[in-house]
């Protein structure tokens, strides 16, 4: 490895910060987004949030439906609670598709959430829209891709709609501004026999 010294290193710097300005300059679009969180590794649902949170220190509106989740107390809802004017959190799953074990049930509450975020896509009020484990509901066929798809189509020009979930469908994936997949690489769950822990994952 060569070794640089501090003025070599110095000029270095300077040509990035010249390159990356100028990078930075020539990107003048704004627009609403829509963001896909995928892949099998952990964080998928945490990334979201880490957004909302954003958002909400920038006193923008975040509506946020959780698919899956509904059946367990979690510390997000318990944060964003505190935030009733700026966050709608509507946890509305049944748990998990494997407890359930109905799909007449779990097809029923898909569609009742999923009316929810069409009903906070549509409405320009809310900066950004998370539809959390979307993708899984989209997996089993709970809901067909179309509505979404349309529904994005047509949202606000300014809104942010993250969806989550493994196995993000490749029509989603075709119209999304900004897919990330979550890779594992290793799980405490997996391979240590650590349950699920309040903080961590819930």
């Amino acid at each position: 490895m060569v070794e640089r010294t501090d003025e070599q290193h110095s000029q270095k710097m300077k040509k990035r910060q010249a390159a990356q300005a100028k990078i930075v300059a020539s990107k003048t679009l704004e627009k609403g987004l829509v963001i896909v969180h995928t892949g099998a590794g952990k964080g998928k649902t945490t990334a979201a949030l880490g957004m909302a949170i954003r958002a909400i220190g920038h006193g923008k509106k975040v509506g946020i439906v959780q698919f899956v989740k509904g059946a367990m107390a979690t510390g997000e809802k318990a944060v964003f609670d505190r935030f009733a004017d700026l966050v709608e959190f509507l946890p509305m799953g049944d748990g998990f598709t494997w407890d359930t074990q109905d799909r007449a049930q779990d097809t029923a509450s898909t569609r009742r959430a999923w009316d929810e975020v069409k009903r906070m896509i549509a409405d320009p009020s809310y900066a950004m829209v998370v539809a959390d484990e979307l993708n899984i509901v989209l997996r089993y066929d709970y809901l067909p891709l179309s509505d979404v798809l349309e529904a994005l189509a047509a949202k606000p020009a300014m809104t942010h709609v993250v969806i989550t979930g493994r196995n993000a469908p490749d029509g989603l994936i075709a119209v999304a501004d900004l897919v990330t997949e979550m890779g594992l690489v290793k799980h405490p769950f997996r391979e240590q026999g650590v349950k699920a822990q309040a903080g961590v994952e819930f």
